[in-house]
């Protein structure tokens, strides 16, 4: 087949092109680019009530800035520990994002949703 510019003129006005009517998924809608910057915004808020390791290790475990999730012994390597002690600063990180008076920034959040 033949390749067809997107800018050629469609309709029988001639005031539109191809590229007019041809949606760009790789950019987000505005309501899902505010969508995603308040969560971004409530998830900062929750995190910085952890220490700056266990935070990284939070973001590093569920992929919170990227859009890999690493295992237990990758985080390990990386903080140049075993992945037991990863999971134990996991877990104690968790239990601080579900004590009341902290988890109110990530209640908001799923409540948004």
């Amino acid at each position: 087949k033949e390749p067809v510019s997107l800018d050629v003129p469609i309709g029988d006005d001639g005031d539109s092109q191809l590229g007019d009517f041809i949606e760009d998924n790789a950019t987000l809608s505005p309501m899902a680019a505010a969508m995603q910057a308040s969560v971004q915004e409530k998830l900062k808020e929750a995190l910085d009530g952890l220490s700056p390791r266990e935070a990284k290790v939070l973001r590093m475990r569920f992929g919170l800035d990227t859009t890999t999730e690493f295992t237990l012994e990758e985080v390990g390597k990386q903080f140049e520990v075993t992945r037991e002690r990863i999971r134990q600063i996991e877990a104690k990180a968790m239990k601080k994002l579900r004590h009341p008076g902290k988890s109110e920034h990530l209640r908001s959040l799923m409540e948004s949703q």
